[in-house]
């Protein structure tokens, strides 16, 4: 059977329950309705959080908290068919822990790989975002990245700037970390006006530009490297970059 469900985390908790104690039979995940169906039923999963928390209670209590992580992370991965090897790797955790280090079995080796090019995207969008200040003293940036990564991203720089507001915009996804003294939070953006610069910002921004631009060694110009170096995914929000 295809199991539909909204793309949330809850949501996606939600069917592991269903699948155990409603003994649902599980071929393929879907977040999108298909268009054809051909012989198979599809049957759709609504997000039920006291469903979810019994989940997630048991999964703190079979799982490390690494493993809890990893299960968190690969969810993140949300341009990738994760949600079949997720559920495998939920399935071997709760029936044997020792199991989950076998990368023999295809699903595990798969959730590997994946938490791995989450983690080198991370580390790199750590160098790679760029922050600028606005008229009120908040700094904020957009990055446009592979992954949802702005849990990672929030964390990394509330403990860097201190006190400091941020915003960190992600503009793939319509989502926001923000940042101020007292809370720190995620919420969906419906819709954006451009922000306000101070003065400041405005003045440095030029400067860096013609800074790197100045530091340029024209004989030594090599793009392949370059872009080996800082791909153009990554470019997309830096100032360096931008005309």
């Amino acid at each position: 059977m295809i199991l539909l469900y909204d793309g949330s985390f809850e949501g996606f908790l939600t069917l592991v329950y269903e699948v155990y104690y409603e003994k649902l039979p599980l071929t393929r995940i879907v977040k999108q309705p298909l268009d054809s169906l051909c012989f198979e039923r599809c049957h759709e999963i609504f997000s039920d959080e006291q469903k979810a928390q019994k989940v997630l209670h048991a999964i703190k209590k079979h799982f490390s908290k690494e493993r809890q992580r990893t299960i968190f992370n690969i969810f993140l991965c949300d341009t990738k068919e994760h949600e079949m090897a997720l559920f495998e790797y939920i399935r071997i955790g709760f029936k044997n822990p020792k199991e989950l280090a076998n990368i023999t079995n295809a699903h595990l080796f798969y959730i590997q790989n994946l938490e791995k090019e989450l983690l080198s995207l991370v580390h790199k969008m750590y160098g790679f975002t760029r922050f600028e200040e606005l008229e009120d003293g908040t700094l904020y940036a957009k990055v446009a990245s592979k992954f949802n990564i702005l849990p990672f991203l929030g964390e990394h720089f509330s403990k860097r700037l201190g006190k400091i507001p941020f915003i960190i915009h992600d503009t793939t996804r319509s989502l926001a970390f923000l940042r101020d003294e007292s809370s720190h939070e995620i919420h969906s953006i419906v819709s954006f006006d451009t922000p306000l610069y101070s003065k400041e910002e405005v003045e440095v921004k030029q400067q860096w530009q013609r800074f790197f631009q100045a530091t340029t060694i024209q004989s030594r110009h090599n793009p392949k490297l370059q872009r080996n170096l800082v791909p153009l995914l990554y470019r997309t929000y830096m100032s360096e970059f931008q005309t």
